[in-house]
This record gives C-alpha cells, sequence and structure tokens, in this order.
C-alpha cells in the first residue's frame, strides 16, 4: 500500500511500505514532550529527546511522513536558497560562519543516525554543482564562492556542472549528501519506539495551550499534556507573526527516464534561473530516475498544470527522455529575511516550540531543528540558537521581502472576492475541475467528480478570511495568503487553517 502525503500527486519516496510501529491507542497521562508533526523536523526532535531519557510524544495529522518530508528531493546541503552573500549581508560574516557548521553538522547527524541505527536509506556523498548560464549569474556566482569559502565551506572552481547543458562558469561543493527521505524517517521512527518513544497518526490538534506549569495539545476527542510542546508542522497553525514572516511556495518534480544513460548526474547540480532547477539521480526498484525540479510559484498563485507544461518543456531540451513516470509538487515556506525560525515560539520563558521557515532547504533545516530545540528544553548551550531565534528582531534584514510578501497578501484578501466566476448552470463545470463561482448571491468553491456529482464548499479560508482557489493538479483548495490547503472535500491538508472549511448543501 503507498504511503499517504498530503497532494494528490505521488512521489518515488511513498512506494514502499509502511512502518508499523507500535502505535499508541490513547494518551491519557503526562509526557515531557509533545511533539506535533511527524516529519524530519518532528521525529528527529523526538528521537534526540528519547536518547536523553524524556518520555516523549509525537502526533500527526496523517500519517509518518505526511507532509513536506513525503514530497521532498532530498537534498542535503552546506550551501541553501539564501546564499552566503545574502547572509553577510542580512546579519553578518560571524552568520555565514554559523550556517555553514549547521550544514556541516545536519550532514554529520544524518550521517550518524544512519550507521547508528543501520537505516538502509540510500545516504550518498555527492558534490554539488552550481552553474552560471550568463554573465550576470556568473558574477553572482564568483561573490557566492569568495562568501562560501569565507564562510569555511569547502568549495572552488569546477570545469563541469555534472549535466550535459551548457555553462559560462560552474563551482563545486564538496561533501554534499542525498538520501531515500521517507526510509530515513522510519529508520528514525523505528530507533524512536525501540527507545520508549509513542507516535500517533490521524489526530489532528485544533488548539495547543501553556498553563502555568504545563501545556496542552487538544484534539477533538482527546488533551494531550506535557511539560513542554513543540510545533514541527512546517508552519505553527493559526494567525500568528509566522504567518507574515514566512511566504508559501510550490515546487514541482518529475521522475525521469532517460534513453541515454550517461546523461543521469553522477552528484546534484543547480542553475541559477529564477527560480532555479535541480537535479540529482536516483535508482528506485533498481532503475535510475532522473530527478528534476523548479517551475516554483506562490501557493495559490499561478496555475500548476502550467507549471509541470514548462518543467516538462525545459527536460525536453536538454535531456533525451524515454518517460515520465512520476511527476509531483511539494510546499515550502520561504522566510522574510532568509533564515529559519527555530526556539521558542514567542517569549523566553514560553514551553512552546516551532521550527519554520526551511525555504527549499528542508532535509539540512528540519534536522538542526532537532538539535536546537532539544539543546534549548534540556537547558543546553547552543551556538546556533541565537541566529535562528524566532523572536529575533531584525528591522532591516528581510524587510523588504516582509512588506512584498504582505502586500499580495492583502491584495488577494480584497481582489479574490472579485473575480469568482459566474455559472448560470453547474452543466458549465467540466469533470475533475473545481471552480470559485457566483451562486444565487454567494461565492462557492465547487468541484465536479469524474462521475458528475457536485460538492460545494465555502471559498473563505478559515485562516484569515482569504479565497482559496483550485489546484487542478492536486485536487486541493490552495490559499493564496498563508498557504492553506484543503482536499476537495473541505478537510485540512496542511499549512496554518485549524478549522475544514466549511460544506455547503446546494440544490441539485
Amino acid at each position: 500500500m503507498m504511503l499517504k502525503r498530503d497532494s494528490r500527486t505521488q512521489s518515488p519516496w511513498q512506494q514502499i511500505p509502511q512502518a508499523n510501529p507500535t502505535y499508541l491507542d490513547t494518551a491519557k497521562a503526562a509526557y515531557d514532550v509533545v511533539i506535533i508533526g511527524a516529519g524530519i523536523s518532528g521525529i528527529t526532535t523526538a528521537l534526540l529527546f528519547q536518547k536523553a531519557g524524556k518520555n516523549c510524544l509525537v502526533l500527526d495529522a496523517g500519517n509518518l511522513g505526511f507532509g513536506t518530508t513525503g514530497g521532498t528531493t532530498a537534498h542535503i546541503n552546506t550551501f541553501f536558497d539564501s546564499t552566503y552573500p545574502e547572509i553577510e549581508s542580512k546579519f553578518s560574516k560571524d552568520a555565514a560562519k554559523l550556517v555553514a557548521d549547521a550544514g556541516k553538522l545536519a550532514i554529520e547527524m544524518i550521517s550518524d543516525f544512519t550507521q547508528t541505527y543501520q537505516i538502509d536509506c540510500d545516504l550518498e556523498t555527492k558534490v554539488g554543482y552550481l552553474y552560471a548560464e550568463t554573465e550576470k549569474e556568473a558574477e553572482q556566482l564568483s561573490e557566492i564562492l569568495e562568501s562560501a569559502k569565507r564562510a569555511g565551506v569547502e568549495v572552488d572552481r569546477s570545469t563541469t556542472n555534472g549535466l550535459p547543458i551548457s555553462f559560462l562558469q560552474s563551482i563545486k561543493f564538496e561533501d554534499q549528501a542525498q538520501f531515500h527521505p521517507l526510509k530515513y524517517l522510519q529508520g528514525l521512527a523505528k530507533a524512536f519506539i525501540t527507545l520508549g518513544g509513542t507516535i500517533k497518526e490521524n489526530v489532528f490538534i485544533n488548539d495547543v495551550k501553556q498553563e502555568e506549569n504545563h501545556c496542552t495539545a487538544i484534539s477533538d476527542d482527546e488533551i494531550f499534556t506535557a511539560y513542554d510542546i513543540v510545533y514541527a508542522t512546517h508552519i505553527p497553525p493559526g494567525i500568528n507573526k509566522f504567518s507574515f514572516r514566512c511566504a508559501p511556495y510550490r515546487s514541482y518534480v518529475l521522475g525521469i527516464r532517460l534513453n541515454d544513460d550517461e546523461q543521469y548526474p553522477e552528484n546534484l547540480a543547480y542553475d541559477m534561473q529564477e527560480p532555479y532547477h535541480y537535479f540529482r539521480t536516483h535508482e528506485v526498484d533498481g532503475e535510475k530516475i532522473l530527478i528534476l525540479g523548479g517551475a516554483d510559484h506562490k501557493t495559490g498563485h499561478d496555475d500548476p498544470q502550467q507549471a509541470f507544461e514548462d518543467l516538462e518543456n525545459y527536460a525536453s531540451q536538454r535531456f533525451v527522455i524515454k518517460d515520465i513516470p512520476y511527476h509531483w509538487s511539494s510546499q515550502y515556506y520561504v522566510p522574510t529575511d532568509g533564515l529559519p525560525y527555530i526556539g521558542r515560539m514567542n517569549n523566553a520563558d514560553d514551553h512552546i516550540f516551532v521550527a519554520t521557515g526551511y525555504n527549499g532547504n528542508g532535509m539540512t533545516w528540519g534536522t538542526i531543528a532537532g538539535h536546537i530545540i532539544t539543546d534549548l528544553i534540556l537547558a543546553k548551550e547552543n551556538k546556533f540558537a541565537e541566529l535562528f531565534d524566532p523572536c529575533r528582531v531584525k528591522p532591516i534584514a528581510g524587510f523588504t521581502e516582509f512588506v512584498k510578501e504582505n502586500t499580495d497578501v492583502a491584495y488577494h484578501f480584497v481582489v479574490d472576492r472579485f473575480k469568482a466566476g459566474e455559472l448560470e448552470t453547474f452543466k458549465e463545470l467540466a469533470k475533475e475541475e473545481g471552480k470559485v463561482v457566483d451562486y444565487e448571491g454567494n461565492q462557492l468553491a465547487i468541484y465536479k467528480d469524474k462521475t458528475g456529482i457536485i460538492t460545494a464548499l465555502s471559498p473563505v479560508c478559515t485562516h484569515a478570511g482569504c479565497t482559496v482557489s483550485f489546484n487542478s493538479e492536486e485536487k486541493s483548495w490552495d490559499c493564496p495568503c498563508h498557504g492553506g490547503r484543503f482536499d476537495l472535500e473541505g478537510k485540512v491538508l496542511c499549512g496554518p487553517p485549524q478549522a475544514n472549511l466549511k460544506q455547503i448543501s446546494i440544490g441539485k
């Protein structure tokens, strides 16, 4: 049975048997730590706590790896979507060195876990190539090279980019890595449970409260109690400062079989286009697959079908394609100042922790999040904690991005209310099509399935009241403001919403 994730499109990682650890039937006792989210951040954090002798419970609204971990392309890097020149400019040269150290530590941690717990997850050390195709990109590449060296990263000029694609200049980063993310995650979960940890799936947490001497996580059916709670949900739910400091994006990926075996890249590679393309090879069921990603856009904005078409056109112009057995998309959040937010959610005495704003580097930052949050709760000094502190005050760094992203949110909050399509009858809607329409004086989000049955929902996102749009590839309703996503029945798939879309009864 294929593992489920928060999207209809399927990644190659999902084609493995579901792990079957001893799950909890009920939870009434108090825990040291409750972690909400069973992805790379949550399970890494849980394992570190359990190793430290804590009694830890992991909750997930879906299953293990249901979120972005199941849709990642699993690049593990010491360079990031926020480049070293950007980090030096927005923060400092010392900050850039810390970021480089964090990248190195993440790779070490993943390697150590893999060896210690004998996890068969296809972990491989690779070179990572970053290459320029224009003179402007070449100038930027030189800046990245010099600043990365200053940060202590092992990087140098290269005469190749590892791809059958022409280029002007290329640099190579040593000691990068790749793996099978769900095999790795299942290995961590098994180790966590062996140490006495507990995982409970299919539990949607509606609210979290911090009391005087404990915290509670509340679902429809149960209340879970702990001294500390960690949001490892990719974005914390509800309306909070992270709704305005993190912008939701979707990235698109193809899993391609090539006719020419020599065209498969042996290492990792990235161009410098905007949005950029990223490449690697993975063996799936004994067969090589070129994994090509790109065509990123803000969630709920551009046409997902067009994004896949653009990516296929890009691939067909550069590779000899046999077929494309996989295509999938996944969500990530871009922080306004370039670095993730990892630590106490609001105040120095908080017992609620958060990890978000990973940009496109979730495997690295999800691993580091476990390291930082564990040390904070155990009252250990951590050299990365201050830099990634969610309460950091940076009035200059990221201010332009903050204004741009939130102006965009305000635009969609107002304009989307006036651009709903009009349907005289539902007959105009094609099968397996969704649309926000005006119907009898109200706006509806309607979907017609392949048998002609229509489902109607309120199109008002339950997070902040923006109007959702239909994602034709994932068959979901996506919010263009803060990235909330809902399935065809209105159930929350991911993002900050804490309640489902309201179902509407309509006359047929």
